[in-house]
């Protein structure tokens, strides 16, 4: 792992930005408890992607919460896998500002009794309303300890009613090259997909993030929307999210197809199980110099390794 060097942010540095001037997406803000006397908004309006992104109110802080001391803010904002604006580290900090996210939807459709699409306000109003939005300070598989701001993906999936048929969730990013200009190379089937199992998508540790460090997400770490599956490896973790399909097959995911013999359907951090082309025993957290043992889970066993019982994790890796 590469080690990229740069100052801490602590929380407490962050200040609330100023109110933006749209008022439908402050609306919306204001939906999910965004801080600032006067207000604040939930996206970035239109020709403003310069403006800083706002920040959340006083959130509760999840149950799942690490003590480990957050990666600084420009290391997390900095440091990315985000194929569709490049294949470098930095890419998606430096191309991301191409990316347009209001307005913004999201369908959710399959094995679900009350399909639709939905302007993103309006998918996220409900989890302000009954106070299931919190920080959740999670380690990263690719050894970052991000404080992430997000709620559920259980309590978004319940809304839709799913069937007895739904035993698999497959998630989809948006797919446009003009706004994304590394879907214009080939380097993988876009557009981007993956996928969990129902009862993983249900944990309470999966979640939908909608902002990181306090502030709404920026463009290169997933706004609007994002999936974060703590025990997997990064790559689990859609950004972007566009379409949400219950099916009842295992679905195809860009990874698996890419190379089914490097990563798996389930992604599980399994120390035991190495890369064709590396270990994965040990890792190094950004910012840090000394290597460390890999965790099974990630060091979330305790939570989830109850979903895995009688599989031979070597197999469904």
């Amino acid at each position: 792992m590469l080690i990229k060097k740069s100052a801490d942010i602590e929380p407490s540095e962050i200040t609330p930005e100023s109110v933006y001037r749209s008022r439908r997406l402050f609306l919306g803000a204001a939906a999910l408890g965004v801080a600032a006397a006067a207000g604040g908004a939930l996206l970035l309006p239109r020709g403003a992607r310069a403006v800083p992104p706002a920040t959340f109110g006083t959130l509760p802080e999840s149950r799942f919460n690490t003590d480990e001391k957050p990666t600084s803010y420009d290391d997390v904002t900095h440091y990315n896998n985000f194929y569709e604006f490049g294949t470098s580290k930095e890419d998606p900090a430096r191309y991301a500002g191409s990316l347009i996210t209001d307005p913004w939807s999201v369908s959710v459709d399959g094995e679900v009794e009350k399909p639709g699409k939905f302007a993103l306000e309006d998918l996220l109003k409900p989890y302000a309303l009954e106070d299931r939005i919190y920080r959740l300070r999670c380690v990263e598989a690719w050894s970052m300890v991000i404080p992430w701001v997000g709620f559920p993906l259980s309590a978004l999936l319940k809304r839709f009613n799913p069937t007895s048929r739904a035993k698999f969730v497959q998630f989809t990013t948006l797919y446009d090259p003009e706004q994304m200009p590394g879907q214009r190379r080939d380097v993988l089937d876009w557009p981007y997909t993956e996928g969990l199992r129902i009862d993983e998508a249900m944990h309470p540790l999966t979640i939908l993030a909608v902002g990181l460090y306090g502030r709404h997400l920026p463009n290169q770490n997933g706004a609007p929307l994002r999936l974060v599956v703590p025990w997997k490896y990064g790559f689990k973790s859609i950004k972007s999210i566009v379409h949400i399909r219950l099916v009842e097959q295992m679905p195809q995911t860009t990874w698996h197809e890419a190379g089914p013999g490097e990563y798996g359907f389930y992604s599980n951090v399994n120390p035991h199980v190495d890369h064709p082309r590396w270990s994965q025993r040990t890792e190094r957290r950004i910012g840090t110099f000394f290597r460390r043992d890999t965790l099974m889970f990630n060091g979330y066993g305790d939570q989830v390794a109850h979903l895995y019982s009688g599989m031979d994790l070597r197999q469904w890796f």
